[in-house]
């Protein structure tokens, strides 16, 4: 049976007619719904008051309605159900509420039996979604709207918008809203269809558009058109991409994005991607039959030769299981400079200063106490001075890392380290030292003079396969006076197989500077050592809590062999300061590994406050105490790794930090290292950050003197300050500068017809290196963002010179995005002509 409750409190007369005529209601209803679905839907009816008028065959509900019926709520001041016509009427502050949530409101309501058909006087319908994971509140209105099946909504005369209304003045147009003759909601469709529609601004008429649809709020993935984007250089003219979406399955979809550009001509895009139970996995494919390729550089520092350009890209990611995944990343590229031309979004590009695609399959394994790395990688230089015969190509790499508890017998903490690495170069890879740079061929960096000590070699041409292991053991102790002892010992294992190719104008040099007899070495390294540390604490008054600690470390190892009879591909970069003082081996990588007794030793203080301000300093030295010093012996190394590093003397440069925090909001860091002779400064790293809520602010200095045996003759300095500040709730401003403060640049001119052409120039002091400024506004239904940028590059680096742009982004919630990206000023690219 169909249920009624009619609140007994309310019931102001004879119940004999408020049964009748509740019951003539809910009659009418069960028999509607029961032809329809076949089952038997509950009517819920709440009122003042409940009167049957048997002249004219109505029922009506009186004071504050409520009716509950297939999941819906009708709620007004008086609703009236008409026998006759099979009506019902809601007048009133009427309002509907649908089983999603979404709310009707209107002055007047007309509906069937069944409230799914109907007409309603001065419409308005709020619905609350999540849409691109933030929750949206979007709103239709209209003089009138017609409800069709309970699922297509008709609006005359109708607006849409995501904005909420202001809360002061509620008659203020939103910030955005699309004005239209008719909006046609169908929600079975999920889709919003607007006929003659107007984009308006502030109330103000910004874009007329015939027509146009789009999903609804709730469509996570919908067939269709996406938002489109603009282009706007000089190589290319200006452009428009129109991406759009097919949604083939729930786990797969393909967008395609033709581009039409006025220089050009016509670029395809497409992007399938598919997820599958344990993984997911896209591929990207692009290409262009250029219409003007006078617009690009000659060959071989541009594409201007090139009728066809294009890309195919993948990349994917599966698990095996919650410790094990596989995975690639890779890219195609016709040519090196394809996806900056023709502004591409690649996942397989770098961010680092010299640009580059990296291509890699690989599988992990991650464990609680250990991990496994096993990887191959492709690098594809992005610059007009970078030879790809010079990159290479590593085949593959692998890293593991287990921890373990030692035997109990033992104690302690025992951790094996392992790294096989495999690779392969065509040409070798030199750079000048100390200060004169020159062009092969009038292009690409290499050396005037090919000899030790005047040049270095960066990467040898051939093949260079080495494994390495390591076991390690170290124990704590602490005594009955607090101090703390640890013992530790290694034992590293390498194996090393070379085949060097000497064909080539470049490679023909490599034995100047290496062994190039191919040969299989060995080379073995034990080590043991003691540290020692003896925190001293003490509490005085005003809370403080302070730590003297100091520490002592002594290693001894036997002398470091093989120098410079292997190449030096992973161990270049070597940086000594306080992070490192430490270190068993202070080489980065594989193939340097560091020899000889050394003792490292320091002092570290700290103290703390009982409000939470924190300090603390460490000062310290290295010292090679017997056997051969690694890294003056970097001289026989192939790149010189370890000369001007600050560890090639007997006693090393002093390294220290200073770190101070006196609250959450602000923080500073000082690091520096020091002449051991002179104290004159060699290295320093300044860095402090501010947070005052609406404003954050970062302020980096760096000072590195000149390092003549890398490559480096003239010593370094930048600044680098940043501000981000939220000027009010919905606008936020962004700016950071790049200061040069080198007292010159050094920089090479390339000239085609002199290619051995250097020179020094002075720049002026505190020149700018790059710039980046940007407004931001964002609210709930909108955001609006503009970011200029410009980058002053020396051509040394091969990258870009004075790049400046302008990018401009538009987005309205549930309507879509546009950007919009233009070079602007005397800029240059790579490969483009001036």
């Amino acid at each position: 049976m169909v249920a009624l409750r009619a609140i007994a409190a309310v019931l102001l007369t004879s119940a004999a007619p408020c049964v009748l005529s509740a019951q003539t209601l809910n009659d009418a209803l069960q028999a509607k719904s029961q032809k329809q679905s076949g089952e038997k839907d509950k009517l819920l009816v709440e009122a003042g008051e409940l009167v049957y008028n048997n002249d004219k065959n109505t029922v009506s509900a009186v004071g504050d309605v409520h009716l509950y019926y297939q999941g819906r709520t009708l709620q007004a001041d008086s609703v009236t159900y008409d026998r006759n016509s099979r009506r019902v009427f809601a007048t009133g502050n009427a309002r509907i509420t649908e089983a999603d949530g979404t709310v009707i409101t209107g002055d007047r309501f007309e509906l069937t039996d069944n409230f799914k058909d109907g007409f309603i006087d001065s419409l308005r319908v709020k619905r609350t979604g999540v849409f691109a994971g933030k929750t949206v509140t979007t709103r239709f209105t209209a003089p009138r709207a017609e409800r069709t099946a309970g699922e297509t909504m008709v609006f005359d005369k109708g607006t849409y918008t995501a904005c909420e209304p202001c809360a002061e003045k509620p008659d203020r147009p939103p910030l955005w809203q699309v004005r239209a003759a008719k909006i046609i909601h169908k929600n079975e469709e999920r889709m919003i269809y607007y006929e003659d529609a107007t984009i308006e601004f502030a109330g103000i008429p910004m874009a007329y558009i015939p027509y146009m649809s789009a999903p609804d709020p709730t469509v996570k993935r919908k067939t269709g058109f996406l938002s489109p984007r603009f282009i706007a250089t000089s190589a290319t003219g200006y452009g428009v991409a129109l991406p759009y979406f097919i949604n083939i399955a729930p786990n797969m979809d393909l967008t395609l994005t033709p581009t039409y550009m006025t220089r050009q001509g016509f670029l395809g895009m497409a992007e399938w991607r598919h997820r599958l139970e344990t993984g997911s996995y896209n591929v990207r494919v692009a290409g262009i039959f250029q219409q003007d390729k006078d617009a690009f550089l000659a060959s071989p520092i541009g594409p201007r030769d090139k009728d066809f350009r294009g890309s195919i890209e993948s990349a994917g990611r599966f698990y095996i299981n919650d410790k094990w995944q596989y995975g690639w990343d890779v890219a195609l590229l016709s040519d090196k400079w394809f996806l900056d031309n023709y502004k591409i979004k690649s996942e397989s590009l770098s961010t680092t200063y010299f640009r580059e695609s990296t291509s890699t399959v690989f599988l992990t394994g991650k464990g609680e106490q250990g991990f496994f790395d096993l990887r191959a990688y492709y690098f594809k230089a992005l610059s007009s001075l970078d030879w790809q015969k010079q990159q290479p190509v590593v085949h593959p790499v692998l890293d593991y890392n287990k921890s373990f508890n030692a035997p109990e017998w033992l104690g302690g903490q025992i951790t094996v380290d392992t790294n096989v690495t495999s690779l392969s170069r065509d040409q070798a890879f030199f750079q000048q030292t100390p200060d004169m740079l020159n062009n092969w061929l009038g292009y690409y960096s290499n050396c005037a003079v090919y000899e030790k000590g005047r040049c270095i070699m960066r990467g040898m041409a051939g093949t260079y396969s080495r494994a390495s292991a390591e076991v390690s053991w170290k124990r704590k102790f602490i005594d009955p006076f607090g101090q703390v002892w640890m013992p530790f010992a290694s034992m590293r294992v390498d194996g090393t197989w070379t085949r060097v190719d000497l064909d080539g104008p470049l490679n023909s040099k490599i034995p100047n500077f290496m062994d190039p007899d191919p040969d299989v070495l060995g080379r073995v390294m034990p080590a043991v050592g003691l540290e020692y540390r003896y925190p001293f604490v003490a509490t005085t008054s005003g809370g403080l809590t302070h730590t003297i600690e100091p520490i002592a470390q002594i290693v001894a190892r036997p002398n470091e062999t093989r120098i410079g009879k292997l190449p030096n591909e992973d161990a270049q970069s070597l940086v000594f300061d306080d992070t490192t003082l430490f270190e068993w081996n202070k080489f980065s990588g594989y193939d340097r590994v560091e020899g000889g007794v050394r003792l490292n030793y320091g002092l570290k203080y700290a103290v703390t406050t009982e409000g939470g301000a924190y300090a603390d300093m460490l000062f310290g030295q290295s010292v090679q105490l017997a056997g051969k010093n690694s890294f003056s012996e970097g001289y026989r190394d192939p790149s010189n790794t370890g000369l001007d590093s600050g560890l090639d003397r007997q006693a090393s440069d002093y390294v220290g930090r200073v770190h101070i925090q006196p609250n959450s909001r602000y923080s500073f860091t000082a690091r520096g290292r020091f002449d051991q002779e002179t104290f004159a400064l060699k290295r320093m790293e300044l860095t402090s950050s501010m947070n005052f809520g609406a404003m954050q602010a970062s302020l980096t200095y760096g000072q590195y003197a000149a390092q003549p045996a890398l490559g480096y003759a003239v010593r370094r300095q930048g600044l680098a300050p940043s501000l981000s500040y939220q000027v009010t709730q919905n606008w936020r401003l962004n700016g950071s500068v790049l200061f040069d403060l080198s007292a010159q640049k050094n920089a090479s001119q390339y000239f085609m017809s002199n290619p051995l052409a250097t020179s020094y120039v002075k720049a002026p002091f505190g020149s700018i290196a790059s710039t980046s400024f940007g407004v931001q506004y964002q609210d709930e239904c909108t955001t609006f963002a503009v970011v200029y940028t410009n980058t002053y590059n020396d051509p040394t680096t091969g990258v870009r010179t004075n790049n400046q742009s302008i990018m401009l982004k538009l987005e309205l919630t549930t309507l879509g995005a546009v950007q919009l990206s233009q070079s602007v000023g005397n800029s240059t690219r790579d490969g483009v002509s001036p």
